[in-house]
């Protein structure tokens, strides 16, 4: 019902739901009841994840309800027709959740060498933006890394176990892209599982920071500030000799931790996350990809300007964020700081340049820029912010991410 509305019609919507006036919703969030009703009509852009968070919980609903997620997964000839519903159901498969109820016939496990590539295919489609390829092969992915996981012994198994992990993080991350963040839980809870079975600090790392992302995505901060913390106090012991994809790992968990640190509008803890992570960007030597992380240098630069963004820093973001230069780095990672730095371009009334900025990753991730919460704000936005009709390319990117 409310697909078509902006951040601030929802909150409008669901403060009628609650039978609460602008002056009591104002208040539990510390506002004026001016501000809440700029904010509901669109004169003040809620754009900043921290405020969202506050106004969710004076509503008692999710952060999800207010940026419109979860989103429809559209059919495309990646996806097939079936989509989310299909992974949902081999994440609830109770058959898989222990040998004892598993077929009695489950046929010859993968070999590991067949597994490593198609959880490497998974984690590639993610990068690439191409979800519904991802979402569409995940539940055989998954099917196939439990079966490897519970027919191998010694070495073996330990790498199946792992490659089970990476198999439920790729599943995470994809559920998280598309709003579905209960689903994204799920898996990432059970992906630190079977990581712990592996015997890998990479892995059990990567599968920290995917865990950090699904407390992001549901508004817990300070928990997700509190597991980097924690997740780098068991990642550190192997740092004096740390191999390329450890460093990956742990400073990419850094960035996320930064992330979350920001929506908490803590600005200390924020900055310290990003110097931890430029320490290992700056030791690793470069932008590289290991363990799919995208770290390095780079990265570190499009986590500054997400900071600053996040922390109401705009025109740090505005300065910053177009002289990143981010060609090297995947589809995913690009068309995330497309969006970041057209949001601050937007809220300094730099429509053209924004929109600008939306159509390129538009080019580089139709996928991506459709099902992303800040690309349908930003248009959504543009349109009820236009007296008369809106310019040609706002209304045709609008028809096109099917938001009006």
């Amino acid at each position: 019902m409310t697909q078509h509305l902006t951040t601030g019609e929802r909150v409008a919507w669901y403060r009628h739901r609650r039978g609460l006036s602008q002056e009591v919703l104002a208040g539990l969030v510390g506002r004026t009841a001016d501000w809440l009703g700029k904010a509901e009509n669109g004169r003040i852009e809620l754009d900043r994840l921290s405020v969202i968070r506050a106004l969710a919980h004076a509503l008692d609903i999710s952060i999800g309800d207010l940026i419109g997620e979860p989103t429809l997964l559209e059919w495309s000839a990646d996806s097939g027709r079936r989509t989310v519903p299909a992974l949902r159901e081999a994440l609830m498969d109770y058959r898989l959740l222990t040998p004892l109820m598993s077929p009695a016939t489950e046929g010859a496990p993968p070999t590991l060498t067949a597994l490593r590539s198609d959880v490497g295919e998974i984690w590639d489609a993610y990068q690439g933006s191409r979800f519904g390829l991802a979402a569409r092969q995940l539940p055989l992915v998954l099917s196939d890394a439990l079966l490897a996981a519970r027919t191998y012994a010694g070495r073996e198994r330990e790498e199946a176990h792992g490659l089970l992990a990476l198999t439920y993080q790729g599943a995470a991350m994809v559920l998280g892209k598309l709003g579905e963040n209960e689903l994204a839980w799920i898996a990432a809870d059970r992906g630190l599982a079977a990581a712990q079975q592996c015997g890998s600090d990479v892995i059990m790392g990567s599968l920290f920071r995917s865990v950090t992302h699904c407390l992001l995505s549901t508004g817990r901060y300070e928990t997700a500030v509190s597991l980097v913390n924690d997740a780098a106090g068991v990642l550190e012991r192997g740092l004096a000799a740390a191999s390329p994809a450890l460093m990956s790992v742990y400073g990419t968990l850094f960035l996320t931790g930064s992330m979350a640190a920001a929506r908490s509008e803590d600005r200390a803890t924020t900055q310290a996350f990003l110097r931890e992570a430029q320490t290992l960007a700056d030791r690793l030597g470069g932008d590289a990809n290991h363990m799919w992380t995208a770290f390095g240098p780079t990265n570190v630069a499009i986590h500054r300007v997400a900071t600053a963004g996040e922390l109401g820093d705009v025109q740090v973001a505005v300065e910053l964020g177009p002289q990143v230069d981010t060609s090297g780095l995947p589809a995913e990672r690009r068309v995330r700081h497309s969006l970041e730095v057209a949001r601050a371009l937007s809220s300094w009334n730099r429509t053209d340049e924004a929109l600008a900025m939306v159509l390129e990753a538009e080019r580089i991730s139709p996928e991506q820029v459709r099902h992303h919460y800040m690309s349908r704000e930003l248009v959504l936005g543009w349109i009820r912010g236009t007296r008369g009709r809106p310019s040609r390319p706002i209304a045709d990117l609008a028809d096109r991410l099917r938001v009006v």
